[in-house]
């Protein structure tokens, strides 16, 4: 009886332990049906590509952004794009590019027939034919784009010469010698004495040429000290309107010839002095892209020469009639210059410029 009391202890105990360890397993697998079961329905449904499906055409994904054309969000803006270059200065003396801190030089310049050839002529901006004694001429020639090492013959300087270059600032002014006068008149202008007697070791002579006709000056050395250039009334551009074609043509004074012919090839006006023509001791012709034939009123500057011959003065300071050549054209007008330190103006006879060609420029003072 006792045993059978035991056996029924450990019987029941037995099944106790079953109970237990079997309640968890049935409760495990239960739950692990459960989501395998609902996880299908979790998942979002995919739209159909075609538009057709039952999302529509709406319920397309939207498309990623590209980036190559959204720029990051903290990307600098694109610089500008870098501004032209600005135009080199020009010279108001040729209208072509220069260097407008190089100071503009004055050389006074032999043209009797034992002067010639001359040196330095074709490099010179600008060159100015004056009347002077015995009905002979003398040339003015301005440098500032280039300065020669040699230019010359330089001669003796003339009333002219200060009020010509009046309105050139203060340039520097080369010249053998002047009379008292004139001498007196250069001292008291805007200009730079620059001759011999004030810089005797810019200038040698040429024991190759006989005297007055051998004195040469070296440009770069002679024009320092004097001012950059500045406008005189210069104004280039595109020829105006009624122009006449010119082959050649010349002013007669009473013992010098000038003469200019168009040359097509070169562009340029050729220069002759008393029917031959005008070269260069060494180097390319003088030459011009524009010439100027300046009608200017001259009177006794009451001076005179050794020979007793009276000096003219050219007037350039007042109005007349101009005559400008270019591009194988010839262009009447006027010009005007009210005081000496007022610009020159030239103008058409509708009172438009007078424009230039660009390059060296001659102006030859015709007496009225």
């Amino acid at each position: 009886m006792a045993l059978m009391s035991r056996r029924g202890q450990l019987l029941r105990l037995l099944a106790l332990l079953l109970l237990v360890y079997a309640l968890p397993i049935t409760v495990l697998s239960q739950s692990s049906d459960a989501s395998l079961t609902s996880s299908p329905a979790a998942l979002p449904s995919l739209p159909d590509p075609s538009g057709s499906g039952r999302g529509g055409p709406g319920s397309a994904l939207p498309e990623s952004p590209d980036p190559a054309s959204d720029p990051p969000p903290n990307a600098l803006p694109a610089p500008p794009p870098n501004p032209p270059p600005n135009p080199p200065p020009v010279s108001p003396f040729t209208g072509l590019p220069t260097d407008l801190t190089a100071p503009v030089l004055g050389v006074k310049i032999d043209n009797a027939s034992v002067a010639r050839p001359q040196s330095g002529l074709a490099q010179a901006d600008l060159v100015y034919v004056e009347p002077v004694e015995g009905g002979l001429s003398r040339l003015l020639a301005v440098f500032q784009s280039q300065a020669p090492s040699v230019v010359g013959p330089v001669r003796s300087s003339r009333a002219s010469d200060v009020e010509l270059l009046a309105n050139f600032g203060r340039p520097a002014l080369a010249f053998s010698g002047a009379a008292p006068s004139v001498a007196a008149l250069v001292a008291g202008a805007s200009l730079l004495d620059v001759s011999e007697l004030a810089r005797p070791g810019d200038y040698r002579r040429d024991r190759q040429r006989r005297m007055p006709h051998n004195l040469y000056g070296d440009a770069n050395l002679l024009r320092q000290g004097g001012t950059p250039p500045r406008d005189i009334g210069f104004r280039f551009g595109p020829p105006p309107p009624g122009g006449r074609p010119v082959q050649e043509t010349g002013v007669e004074y009473p013992a010098t010839a000038i003469g200019v012919r168009w040359e097509p090839a070169e562009s340029r006006w050729m220069i002759s002095m008393d029917g031959g023509p005008l070269t260069a001791a060494t180097g390319p012709r003088p030459s011009a892209a524009t010439v100027v034939l300046q009608r200017v009123s001259v009177r006794d500057a009451g001076v005179r020469d050794a020979k007793g011959s009276p000096s003219p003065f050219a007037a350039t300071v007042g109005s007349g009639e101009a005559i400008v050549l270019r591009d194988g054209m010839a262009f009447t007008g006027t010009w005007s210059r009210p005081a000496p330190d007022s610009i020159t103006a030239f103008t058409l006879p509708d009172g438009s410029p007078l424009t230039f060609a660009p390059g060296p420029v001659w102006v030859v003072l015709v007496p009225t």
